[in-house]
């Protein structure tokens, strides 16, 4: 499906997940959060860069997986992104759903 998003149209998933990565910017992804009722702050950002990264790189994410990356907890990955933290963190990153994720 097309939506606009931060001004530019962007083909999504039936579940909102970006189809082409190359379509995110940061401002997409902070439209995303407020979808999402997330407020962003740097914290929330660093893991987003991480799943980035891992995402780059083939790892399949996990919710044990980022919170022993080092960069964040569990604890504190479920109170950053309420409600589903992998899921709702993956497509403000920009990233395909994960395989984990129902």
């Amino acid at each position: 499906m097309e939506k606009t998003i931060s001004g530019s149209t962007v083909q999504l998933t039936e579940e909102g997940y970006l189809q082409d990565i190359s379509q995110w910017s940061q401002s997409l992804g902070q439209e995303i959060a407020q979808e999402e009722e997330i407020q962003m702050t740097d914290r929330h950002w660093e893991v987003i860069s991480y799943i980035q990264d891992q995402n780059k790189n083939d790892v399949e994410l996990t919710i044990r997986k980022v919170g022993k990356s080092g960069v964040t907890d569990i604890k504190e990955f479920y109170a950053l992104f309420p409600g589903g933290p992998l899921k709702k963190a993956s497509r403000i990153a920009g990233i395909p759903k994960p395989v984990c994720c129902i």
